[in-house]
């Protein structure tokens, strides 16, 4: 009977829709501008494609035998996370707010009142259905980063499952904590432009505690490598990633503006040098400068910039992509030394990508680019912002393992986590899916 529930959740849902369809009174019109709603919804176009664009840079890099399975797990986050935003995650991120800790979830409860609701308070050029369908890309890719952790070795209905929770649980109070005026982090002085503590820190926790609940694969543990499937899908991924983002960063100006290009300027700026800085860390060592190394570090600048991207120069953004290279470069190397297996590396690029771009937000931010610095970076004198900064590195840090783990022990109890030895054997994409890879 089991078999059954998921398909009686969405049908119970599905007549939910019926029974509250939301129908608005009178769509607001006033004060919205046309400029700013079209490059918004140009921006969550761009947003959603970077979920694409990760399984295809997840999906080149693990074995041949796990390559449909790596990347369905970012295609079917798009599907459920889609739903569970309208019924009641746009609400639990940004609807009233419950103590500064978590929105109200019948704020917008099956999208009650979006279409015809007033602006978004810190959007109010821009329909609030957009802000919300915007929202809901970054809520989309942040479970589907975790992915990379624990691939090779997750069920794949347990894993949806743990999405669904991590979404209500970890990173919706996230969002609500740092985005929502009255979010403790947002009045707190906390920065972040774009999602380095919400999504990129969140996953790369959740990613580290994945991995570690998860233990290791046997081919990890019998020091079995499995060269990467196909670096070509990695490099179309990173592409696609790179030209998403732009809508990811800029397009948290939310509006078609000035600052909306610095932050795009930023964004490239940052990709280039931590590719960059990546390969040529690597050269030092005396290895070969790679396809790889190249993709991976381009991704990692992507990532440390995003909390800065609308608060830094672009001189800055140099620094910070070059700075974030090498050091999760660094640590992915420790990674290989140790006994976890992260098998994508998930933890050293968005975990510690997000922190230290978090950090350098806290260093170099400055009200020159964006008036919202009411207290400016390290750099120019202040300590302020980068003691909060500090702070709350330790809190998401310690809010989003935490959770994670609590999470992944509830799922592991109502499904298990782990697939069989026979099945991880096999590969996931025929044992979980009944598909394979044909070769050229």
């Amino acid at each position: 009977m089991s078999r059954y529930i998921p398909l009686a959740l969405l049908l119970i849902v599905s007549v939910m829709g019926i029974l509250m369809p939301s129908v608005p009174t009178q769509i607001v019109t006033e004060g919205i501008d046309t400029g700013d709603t079209a490059w918004m919804l140009v921006s969550s176009a761009l947003v959603l494609l970077m979920t694409p664009g990760l399984a295809y840079f997840y999906g080149g890099m693990v074995n041949n035998k796990n390559v449909i399975s790596t990347m369905l797990q970012s295609f079917i986050a798009m599907g459920v996370i889609s739903i569970l935003w309208v019924v009641v995650g746009f609400s639990l991120a940004f609807g009233d707010s419950i103590g500064g800790f978590i929105g109200d979830p019948r704020t917008f409860f099956m999208f009650k009142g979006v279409l015809d609701g007033k602006p978004w308070s810190l959007a109010a050029t821009i329909p609030l259905v957009v802000f919300a369908f915007f929202q809901l890309k970054f809520a989309v890719i942040t479970p589907a980063l975790v992915t990379g952790s624990m691939a090779e070795r997750i069920n794949f209905r347990s894993y949806v499952l743990f999405m669904i929770l991590f979404c209500l649980f970890v990173y919706t109070p996230l969002a609500h904590w740092t985005w929502h005026p009255d979010g403790f982090l947002f009045k707190m002085g906390v920065l972040d432009f774009a999602g380095g503590t919400v999504v990129h820190m969140s996953a790369g926790w959740a990613a580290l505690a994945g991995a570690i609940y998860l233990k290791r694969r046997k081919s990890h543990m019998e020091a079995n490598y499995f060269p990467p499937a196909n670096i070509p899908f990695v490099l179309l991924g990173t592409g696609l990633l790179w030209f998403g983002w732009f809508g990811f960063n800029a397009g948290s100006a939310v509006g078609a503006s000035a600052l909306a290009a610095s932050a795009f300027a930023t964004t490239n700026t940052a990709a280039a040098a931590a590719g960059l800085s990546w390969v040529l860390f690597d050269a030092a060592k005396g290895k070969k400068v790679s396809a790889l190394g190249f993709a991976i570090g381009a991704v990692v600048g992507l990532v440390a910039i995003t909390p800065a991207a609308g608060f830094v120069t672009i001189p800055s953004s140099i620094f910070i992509g070059s700075v974030a290279g090498m050091i999760s470069n660094f640590v992915a190397h420790l990674r290989t030394k140790s006994t976890l297996d992260d098998t994508l590396d998930v933890f050293p690029c968005h975990g510690v990508g997000g922190m230290v771009g978090m950090l350098m937000t806290g260093i170099f931010a400055s009200k020159g680019i964006n008036p919202a610095v009411t207290v400016e970076g390290l750099a120019f004198g202040e300590t302020g912002l980068f003691i909060e900064h500090v702070k709350a590195l330790f809190i998401v840090s310690a809010f989003a393992f935490g959770g994670s783990l609590l999470l992944l022990k509830v799922t592991d109890l109502i499904l298990p986590l782990r697939v069989s030895e026979d099945d991880e054997k096999v590969g996931l994409d025929v044992s979980q899916h009944d598909e394979f890879l044909i070769e050229a």
